[in-house]
């Protein structure tokens, strides 16, 4: 009988190997995984803000090389109250305009949804277009940093 009861207990003790994991196991991998996530996270955050910068510098130089061929074919940049819609439609008064000028039919908006800003004659150049940035609003630093043709 004491040899059944024994075999029996061996049977049913399980392999160290075969239990679970501990609370104190699962906790300390969940706070490595959390680590982990923290560290690769931290690097993609902001990224997205820089991008859309990059994207509206390259915008302004487009919109630049446009307003470079609209004064190669008219001979003038648009006027500051013609703005970038003289891109797309013909200013009154304008005999040889030959566009439109810029692909699309609406005047372009920075990634931001705001309006590019468009200033003709600057005060340093014979035009400037200007994006406020995330912020909208003039001035400001990190993603609201307003980016202008003259920075290019």
């Amino acid at each position: 009988m004491i040899g059944y009861a024994l075999a029996r207990n061996a049977a049913l003790r399980v392999p160290a190997r075969a239990r679970g994991m501990t609370l104190i196991e699962i906790l300390v991998v969940l706070v490595l995984i959390g680590v982990v996530l923290g560290i690769v996270g931290g690097n993609f955050i902001g990224k997205g803000e820089k991008a859309k910068a990059d994207a509206a510098k390259i915008e302004i130089s487009q919109i630049a090389q446009t307003l470079d061929l609209y004064k190669l074919e008219i001979g003038r940049y648009p006027t500051t109250q013609e703005g970038l819609q003289a891109l797309i439609t013909a200013p009154a008064g304008v005999t040889n305009w030959n566009g439109p000028y810029w692909k699309r039919s609406t005047v372009p908006k920075d990634p931001w949804g705001n309006e590019y800003k468009y200033i003709s004659p600057s005060q340093n150049a014979p035009y400037e277009v200007i994006s406020l940035g995330a912020d909208g609003k003039e001035g400001g630093d990190g993603p609201n940093k307003d980016l202008s043709s003259l920075q290019q």
